[in-house]
């Protein structure tokens, strides 16, 4: 059997992270409100077998395209966001969220025709103890198809100044396989990398630089069973390489790490960054493909841009709720690496 290298310090990969600065990424996808609601446990309902929660505020943060987004700016590179939200309370604090990290909202359609899709997570505590999400309420529903020609030229206008296209698709219509195609293609024109992001349709976005499914949707799209064995994993990861006809493959695999597939390579099994000691998920898959895109876009191969996409991933699942990784935080912990 082949030793594989041994990787080289973390600290190496430090340089990429200051190019980021340089980057211009257009985020593509669906945009969902998650509403964190905040309280704390008092007692037992005499009512029924539940929890009595004193309320003590909530807050709303960009989810899902909107939170891939936010990750991109927290490290440091100028966003342009497309996508839509309804006209309500919801959309209007989404889209004041996504302004605020200054992020570029003008492809960010506010439509009448339904409401924006909404995360509520309960989020419970006692006066001693972090609070803990106990429920979560998803208040989604699909878009209409946009055939809006003209929005879709926009978006592919905006590609020519880009640095990478991020396609963010949680399956509530905002992405539609015939816009893909048309918007790949003027990424491709204009030597753009496209990396996609898709929840539970990836078969339908096809020619992408690269793909970062986690095991679970691999399971849904290809059919299989995993269960965690690299045997398998390594199966998958070759067969989506051919049915996309993709360069790159990333398959995240939660507290196993990441595995990377490429054209004519062995695959490479990166394991996790830190401890395995997770506070929340919310979100890692936003952070790990906000990561890589910057770091594809900056011109790294894709080993070291999924290294880097593995440290950005242990440092946010430390962190409660829709989190984000500053640059300057991910440098510190690639410097610290020993």
């Amino acid at each position: 059997m082949v030793t594989p290298p041994t990787p080289r310090p973390l600290a190496d990969l430090r340089p990429w992270v200051e190019t980021f600065t340089d980057q211009r990424i257009v985020v593509w996808g669906d945009l969902v409100a998650d509403r964190f609601l905040l309280g704390s446990t008092t007692r037992v309902s005499r009512e029924a077998p539940a929890l009595v929660l004193r309320y003590e505020g909530e807050e709303i943060r960009p989810g899902a395209a909107g939170n891939a987004a936010l990750n991109v700016a927290a490290l440091g590179a100028d966003v342009t966001v497309f996508g839509h939200v309804g006209d309500d309370e919801a959309g209007r604090q989404l889209s004041s969220a996504l302004a605020e990290a200054g992020i570029d909202i003008s492809g960010v359609d506010r439509r009448d025709d339904g409401s924006t899709p909404v995360k509520t997570r309960v989020m419970a505590g006692g006066a001693h103890t972090v609070r803990q999400q106990i429920l979560r309420i998803d208040d989604e529903h699909a878009w209409r198809p946009n055939t809006d020609a003209d929005a879709i030229d926009r978006l592919a206008a905006e590609l020519v100044t880009a640095d990478a296209l991020l396609v963010s698709d949680y399956g509530l219509g905002t992405v539609s396989p015939t816009a893909y195609e048309t918007l790949r293609a003027a990424a491709a024109a204009s030597d753009v990398p496209v990396t996609v992001d898709s929840r539970h349709r990836l078969l339908d976005f096809p020619d992408a630089t690269a793909v970062t499914p986690n095991e679970s949707e691999v399971e849904s799209v290809l059919r299989v069973r995993l269960d965690h064995d690299r045997e398998a994993i390594e199966g998958a990861g070759a067969e989506l390489l051919e049915q996309l006809n993709c360069q790159h493959v990333l398959i995240t695999r939660g507290s196993q790490g990441m595995a990377v597939f490429q054209r004519q390579q062995a695959p490479v099994h990166l394991p996790i960054h830190g401890t395995d000691e997770i506070a929340d998920v919310t979100g890692a898959g936003d952070t790990v493909i906000a990561t890589l895109t910057l770091a594809l876009a900056a011109g790294a191969e894709v080993v070291p841009a999924a290294r880097l996409a593995t440290v950005a991933a242990g440092l946010v699942v430390l962190k409660h709720g829709t989190a984000t990784i500053p640059r300057a935080e991910l440098a510190a912990a690639l410097d610290g690496d020993s």
